[in-house]
């Protein structure tokens, strides 16, 4: 049997298209990932269950927040792994934190990912600020870890609070 050049045509496209396919799987795979190890660190947020969050997070991971203070001068503060874990786990029981995580943009390079979140912070079923999280995000053996987050605050520019 001859095959003619056509058919070669036809076979690299569709192996070209395989390939690609399998690619852009694996990206979205590897996104859907770290999509979940987000999902379980504000799933243990809003439970009060500090142990759900330290699971898909380093030990060392920094935790910043950049926000105005009274003047208006605007600050960034730094806070220890064990300062939120133990908020999380002493809230009072009268209060309700929900953060509602708007749009998820992931990039990921190998075992680093990046994922940016915007929000808004309902307490008790008030609106109170929006902003957006950063998130930076290694993947160890044990799957995708938070080890750095940054998150802005405000309470203008927000689409619920205008």
């Amino acid at each position: 049997m001859k095959f003619g050049k056509p058919i070669y045509k036809t076979c690299f496209i569709l192996m070209l298209s395989i390939v690609f396919a399998t690619t852009s799987y694996g990206q979205s795979n590897e996104q859907e990932q770290v999509k979940a190890t987000i999902k379980t660190f504000f799933d243990g947020f809003h439970k009060g269950d500090s142990s759900m969050v330290a699971s898909v997070m380093t030990r060392d991971a920094i935790l910043q927040t950049i926000g105005k203070n009274k003047a208006g001068k605007t600050l960034l503060r730094q806070e220890g792994l064990d300062g939120l874990l133990k908020a999380i786990a002493y809230r009072p029981d009268d209060q309700k934190w929900d953060e509602r995580l708007l749009d998820y943009d992931i990039n990921i390079d190998g075992a680093m990912a990046h994922a940016w979140t915007p929000y808004e912070f309902w307490f008790n079923d008030a609106f109170s600020h929006c902003g957006v999280n950063s998130f930076q995000l290694f993947k160890s053996e044990n799957g995708w870890k938070i080890i750095y987050l940054i998150d802005t605050r405000r309470r203008t520019g927000c689409t619920k609070a205008e």
